[in-house]
């Protein structure tokens, strides 16, 4: 849970929602492989291992976004477009090469984050994006 009504930056609100998508992956049972894996092409937000998957790892993009007064200009999914996955496709062949890491199935997810004026988080998961 976040502050209520606590005022914060983008790069806060973002780093908040990053915690919140690994501790609602965490609790699903999959283990964090990487955050914020930086490279010259760009970032990863997380990197997961999926347990229940054979063997699948998981590049998820997480966006965040603050609920004010009841209304919330953009769903946070809608932000992660056909050329934002695409980079996501790239950004991961870049970490399997870097980290030498083989792997049965990789799959690309999004997480959104919306945080309430309550300061509590609904959390969006989809799977499989841009297949």
């Amino acid at each position: 849970m976040l502050e209520k009504g606590w005022a914060m930056s983008r790069k806060v609100l973002g780093d908040k929602g990053e915690d919140i998508a690994a501790e609602y992956l965490c609790s699903l049972g999959w283990e964090i492989l990487d955050r914020n894996w930086r490279c010259p092409s760009g970032e990863l937000d997380i990197v997961a291992a999926e347990p229940s998957g054979g063997g699948t790892v998981v590049f998820c993009e997480v966006k965040t976004r603050r609920r004010l007064h009841g209304q919330l200009p953009v769903l946070p999914l809608e932000a992660v477009t056909e050329r934002k996955v695409a980079k996501l496709r790239e950004l991961a062949l870049d970490w399997l090469r870097a980290t030498e890491c083989h792997v049965k199935h990789l799959r690309i997810d999004a997480v959104g984050v919306i945080v309430g004026s309550d300061g509590l988080p609904t959390i969006q998961h989809r799977r499989g994006i841009g297949a």
